[in-house]
Parts: C-alpha cells; structure tokens; sequence
C-alpha cells in the first residue's frame, strides 16, 4: 500500500492515478515517459484489464510502448490517428504559466509532437517540480551527432545574448559513449540556472544549424495534475484555475515492484 513508499512516490502516484481516471472509454491518448508516467500507464493498464477501457495509445518513446503493450494496452502510431484526444505525461519543472522543461529522460523531441497534436495535454508532477522561474534544471536540446561540437558552440553563442545566469552546455553521455536518443541524435544538457524569457529562448534555440528540438514547452499545457506526499493531489487548470481536489489514494504494491527512478 502506499504506506510502503516514500512521500515522493506517493506524491508520483496520486498525480499519475488522478490523470490517469480522468481517461475515458474509446480515447486515443498520448503515453509520456519517466517515472511518473509509467506509473500512469501501469493505472491505464489496471483499467484495461479491470474495467475493460478501450483506449488507442500513442507511446513517446520505445520503452513507454514496451510497458503498454506489456499491460495489454493497444500501441498504435501518430501517423495511424491522427490526432489525440490528450497527452499525460511529466515534466521536470512548471511554472506558474505551466510552462515546462522537459527532456530529462531524452525524449522531449517525440514528447512534444504527441503533445502538440492533442486537443490537451496533461502534465503529472509532484509538488517540487514546481519552479517560480524556469531553468535550475538543466535545458536538453537534441542536436543531430553531424558537428555537434560545433552546434554546441554556436548554442553558448546565442545564450550570450539571452535573459539565463549560465551557459555551459554539456554532451549527455550514457556510460563512457554519448547518449543516443530514440531518433538516433545527442543530447546538449543547458546549464542556465534561470531562464528570464522562455518563449524567446525557445524560438532562439531551434534557430540554431544542428538543433533539432529543445525541451521548452511553451503554451502546450493545459492542465498540471500535482501530487502531494500525503496522497491528495491537486490540479490545476491554465483556463479555469486552481482546484483543490482534497483526497488520498492507495497504491498497490504490484504496481511499482519493477520500477525504479
């Protein structure tokens, strides 16, 4: 039960199993990737096999699609639908205009495409991914493996004349080779400890030869499901406001005896 988990995976839980009843019957929904998420695909899962939910699910990366279809969740492509009904998927900081960094598990390149071709996206958090200022989280941009030692420098170029305290830009190794995502690029993690105008960083970055996408989500989420270590959860809506869902849930052990942070 959740007696068993930390404060910080109960806060996960509550916000994945909140976004994740809010999916209905016949749905053709985004799966985001990290942590948070699978333990939302795991609840989808739940519902498919115990109420019998019809969903078609797009996965943001490999391993999202491998756990649905573990789960018994129908994988299908972006290209198959066509648009989504909504996306539900982490981030690793929001703001309080529910602007986002993603990209800490390498995969906000596909994660934004899903996310942008939903009629809403639902981001899942505990409370402290909750940032008053974007940026103490490193920045990904994806850049193609072809001069990107080059595509590096010219980034530093442009974050020289950008509102940000830092700009080192780091190559994201995976073990002693490069990280490779699953769209076979680098990553360039941003070292900016704050990022005074989102919007203008973002259209900068993607100006750059080399870059192929970055991590700031500007104007794409709708709603932020936020979990507290106590079990009650809260969401928040950038149309409507705040509101106060005043609940606790219970997890089961099954569904986070193979996960791992």
């Amino acid at each position: 039960m959740t007696g068993d988990l930390s404060p910080m995976d109960k806060a996960k839980y509550a916000a994945a199993r909140q976004a994740a009843d809010m999916v209905q019957d016949g749905m053709r929904v985004g799966l985001g990737t990290g942590s948070t998420a699978a333990w939302m695909v795991r609840r989808l899962g739940e519902r498919v096999q115990e109420e019998g939910l019809r969903i078609k699910a797009v996965p943001t990366s490999t391993r999202t699609a491998q756990l649905a279809r573990e789960l018994g969740i129908e994988v299908v492509s972006l290209d198959q639908v066509g648009w989504l009904d909504l996306t539900i998927d982490g981030a690793d900081e929001f703001d309080g205009d529910l602007n986002l960094i993603k990209g800490g598990g390498g995969a906000h390149l596909q994660e934004k495409i899903v996310a942008t071709a939903s009629d809403q996206m639902i981001v899942i958090a505990d409370a402290g991914k909750e940032v008053e200022t974007l940026g103490a989280f490193p920045l990904p941009v994806e850049v193609i493996p072809f001069g990107w030692q080059t595509t590096r420098t010219l980034i530093q170029e442009a974050l020289d004349t950008m509102d940000v305290l830092g700009t080192s830009a780091a190559l994201r190794m995976n073990g002693k080779a490069p990280f490779v995502t699953d769209e076979g690029n680098h990553i360039l993690d941003l070292h900016l400890q704050r990022i005074g105008n989102a919007r203008q960083l973002a259209l900068v970055l993607n100006q750059v030869p080399g870059v192929v996408e970055n991590g700031l989500f500007i104007d794409i989420c709708d709603k932020v499901v936020i979990g507290h270590g106590d079990g009650r959860v809260e969401l928040r809506d950038i149309n409507d406001g705040t509101i106060e869902l005043d609940q606790s849930v219970e997890a089961g052990e099954n569904l986070f005896s193979d996960l791992a942070d």
